[in-house]
């Protein structure tokens, strides 16, 4: 019986396209029905053209279907993948632009600190939604999670709801593939265990065909045209003695090293590290230009004679066909509540850590403790996500206060009394989109 894949947020062309040609990879999945949901209905049409011509470039038996409206999609889905943003640049740029004025220099502000933690009070009440509406139309389905910030948005569903819900993200990976690149080994011949939180997961081990490889990283970052390449991670990697997922630029926003001082944010986070992490405003710049272009960047690969078809690096795939597609086991690194699997992070607090994916859903993977060095900066950060999404979810203030008082970055550059005073403007520019909170103060 053929299988049903809805794509919430599917207005995101690129990444829906690459996840849509990965899943028609799989024979087991090659006649689904691909249901593409958003409420850009410009979005929508141009993806519904993107994945029509991958079907016919593939000759695949698939067949796509797009609608505005969320229940339709989700009606018999057997799996779905969320990628929303909500709001546009125009409302987030805030969450980079505020915490800037008081001296918080923040690069990308997806995932954790105050830009991270009030992405999430917009996007938690959404999710919960979209949630519900799987409890009511699809109930047995799988969700897997794109949108960030990660973390949070996953110990939200999976607290609040019986969704069998994993979050993912291409870190992991994409760092095994960099490392194995930097000792000159084939990424088939490295094996890894990499646990943490959501973009600050640490390769506990790194294997090059069974051998530890860490010596080998451990010369290969001495090189200047390597340890320019990432000059967060590297130093980290260096005092910290294991590497860290997700790029310099998110990193150096999660700790108080890097990004407290001018003279710092020159010395560590400005040259060499491609996304230019020295730039607190380069993301926003970026996302800007594509507010003008992204129009014409669609056309293009519309208009583009072939379709590479080969299967991409992303978990999705996998996964769906592991649960609903022919079985074969996948192993990821995903997104769970921690119930027994570090031992030394907070009891229920989400982390990332190795999941077994097969007909019988998600399996996550015991881990054990930490090394105590590493466990003290994912505490703090963990903490400070169970604290914004406790007030996320009661709609407390106060909360949200404590959260970002304790966020390592701006507790280095802030006294609370400063915070406090940020915070209150953010919360303010916000007050449309968190209807949850009835009061700020």
């Amino acid at each position: 019986m053929s299988k049903k894949i809805a794509f919430i947020g599917a207005g995101s062309f690129g990444f829906t396209r690459s996840l849509v040609r990965d899943i028609l990879t799989y024979p087991a999945l090659q006649d689904c029905t691909i249901a593409l949901m958003d409420i850009d209905e410009e979005r929508l049409g141009y993806i519904k053209k993107a994945v029509e011509k991958i079907i016919e470039a593939g000759n695949y038996p698939a067949k796509v279907i797009a609608t505005t409206d969320r229940a339709e999609a989700l009606k018999g889905a057997d799996g779905v993948i969320c990628t929303i943003l909500v709001g546009g640049v125009h409302v987030w740029r805030h969450d980079i632009e505020i915490p800037k004025k008081y001296g918080v220099d923040i690069n990308v502000g997806d995932t954790r600190g105050p830009a991270g933690i009030f992405r999430a009070l917009r996007t938690i009440p959404v999710m919960l939604d979209i949630c519900r509406d799987i409890e009511r139309y699809c109930p047995d389905a799988i969700l897997l999670n794109y949108t960030n910030p990660m973390a949070m948005l996953c110990r939200a569903m999976q607290g609040e709801t019986k969704v069998k819900v994993t979050g993912l993200c291409h870190s992991v990976q994409g760092t095994a593939e960099m490392l194995a690149s930097w000792i000159g080994a084939p990424i088939e011949e490295i094996t890894y265990v990499c646990a943490g939180i959501n973009h600050q997961a640490w390769f506990l081990e790194f294997k090059w065909n069974g051998k530890d490889a860490y010596p080998l990283i451990r010369e290969a970052v001495q090189r200047p045209e390597i340890y320019n390449q990432e000059q967060v991670r590297n130093e980290m990697f260096l005092h910290l003695g294991y590497y860290v997922t997700e790029s310099s630029g998110h990193n150096s926003e999660y700790n108080a090293w890097f990004r407290k001082r001018p003279d710092l944010i020159e010395k560590y986070c400005t040259h060499g590290t491609g996304w230019n992490p020295g730039e607190y405003a380069y993301i926003l710049k970026e996302y800007l230009r594509r507010e003008d272009t992204w129009r014409d960047e669609i056309k293009k690969w519309l208009e583009q004679d072939t379709v590479d078809l080969k299967r991409g690096k992303e978990y999705a795939a996998g996964i769906l066909n592991a649960v609903i597609g022919d079985g074969t086991l996948y192993k990821f690194n995903g997104n769970v509540r921690n119930f027994g699997l570090i031992d030394n992070l907070p009891e229920g607090c989400c982390v990332e850590v190795p999941v077994l994916a097969s007909k019988y859903g998600f399996e996550p993977i015991h881990v054990g403790p930490l090394p105590p060095h590493l466990a003290i900066l994912n505490n703090i950060n963990a903490m400070c996500e169970e604290l914004a999404v406790e007030g996320a979810l009661t709609g407390d203030p106060t909360k949200i206060y404590q959260a970002i008082y304790f966020d390592p970055l701006t507790s280095a550059v802030l006294s609370l009394a400063e915070i406090k005073q940020m915070v209150r403007e953010m919360f303010e520019v916000n007050k449309d989109w968190l209807p949850q909170f009835k009061h700020f103060c």
